[in-house]
């Protein structure tokens, strides 16, 4: 979403209109989601997609359409004989599209704020008004920017949001993916999380890399200078070349912080452990065979570090694929990570067995 509204809002101010297009509602079975964004310019071409197949090439007829006159509209589009045949979509469900076309750099000031919201890293919800009765007096195609305090920021064809929708909304982290409420749709975006990486060897490049492309800011440490460095981690947001004792002391770690710890052995992954397993990080994992991680669990305890807190660390880390190659356990890793960003419960079967009950039946 950043990188659509930092191209919209550039485009329109060097002169070139666009239509902003959004999946708004979905309803039975759909190809794609509520949240999936596309712009369309007056040459046909485009930027991002809601799906592809006839229904985004329909969503991209009437949008230049729409630029022509300026109006904005809501699109409904039924997935059976008329739309999907051709593309095997034949499955009953339905998707409700948002087109808004922007002509002048006189109608950024919705986009713009949004656009700086999410590039301060914070999160949001827009909310987009489908039915005027059951929002409380909104119109449709109204829109509103809430910021992650609730607080409205921002409207665009509306001034403040009726006391139905208000009442509607929920906090972010008790709702983190779009729903529909008060003849409402709300789409969350969630703050940009911080991913620390404890070690940049082959397995943490490559899950910097899969993290930086779905919006973690990433952070490593490594005591080598010759693997924690720009030319390895081009798109890090900030590089520690320390000794991890040194480096994780005191470094902040908050509630938004992964931390995955992936060093080249195991007495700096116990270290790693040591600083990170008690402090408030919305996840800890480490690699490491049962084997390994039930020794540094033993020593951890022995100094002093609580049951509980060892509990809560996914060890090993990463979804259960049968991984062989570097890439695909990073595939693994960075899945558990978007799943514990955006879902709102993690799903038990994904869930690797706990090492803590072992120890406690092996220890006492």
């Amino acid at each position: 979403m950043r990188e659509i509204l930092t191209e919209l809002t550039e485009a329109v101010g060097r002169g070139r209109p666009v239509a902003y297009t959004a999946l708004v509602e979905t309803r039975g079975s759909t190809p794609q989601k509520a949240g999936a964004v596309m712009l369309v310019y007056e040459d046909g071409s485009q930027a991002g997609t809601l799906g592809g197949g006839c229904v985004e090439a329909e969503v991209k007829r009437r949008a230049l359409r729409l630029l022509d006159d300026g109006r904005t509209e809501l699109l409904t589009f039924n997935l059976d004989n008329d739309y999907g045949w051709d593309d095997g979509l034949i499955c009953g469900g339905r998707m409700t599209m948002l087109v808004d076309p922007i002509r002048s750099s006189g109608e950024l000031d919705y986009y713009e704020t949004f656009a700086g919201v999410l590039a301060e890293g914070r999160g949001c919800t827009e909310a987009v008004v489908l039915d005027e009765e059951k929002s409380g007096g909104g119109r449709p195609t109204d829109r509103f920017l809430f910021d992650d305090t609730g607080a409205q920021v921002a409207a665009r064809a509306g001034d403040d949001a009726p006391a139905g929708l208000t009442d509607s909304l929920q906090s972010l982290s008790a709702r983190r993916r779009p729903y529909v409420a008060a003849g409402t749709s709300f789409m969350p975006q969630l703050k940009r999380c911080r991913l620390l990486i404890v070690g940049a060897g082959h397995v943490g490049q490559n899950v910097a890399r899969l993290a930086e492309s779905v919006d973690f800011d990433v952070w490593v440490v490594d005591d080598r200078a010759e693997y924690c460095n720009p030319e390895r981690f081009p798109g890090a947001r900030r590089l520690m070349v320390a000794p991890i004792d040194s480096a994780l002391s005191g470094l902040e770690i908050d509630a938004n912080t992964f931390c995955v710890i992936v060093t080249r052995g195991h007495n700096h992954d116990e270290e790693a452990l040591y600083h990170l397993v008690e402090t408030p990080a919305a996840y800890v994992g480490m690699i490491g065979s049962r084997r390994k991680i039930k020794l540094i669990f033993e020593d951890l305890l022995g100094e002093g570090i609580s049951r509980e807190s060892l509990g809560r660390v996914r060890a090993p880390l990463g979804f259960e694929i049968g991984s062989q190659s570097v890439p695909e356990i990073a595939v693994s890793i960075v899945a558990e990570l978007v799943a514990v960003r955006n879902l709102e419960e993690f799903p038990e079967a994904y869930r690797q067995p706990s090492l803590v009950e072992e120890l406690k039946t092996s220890t006492g």
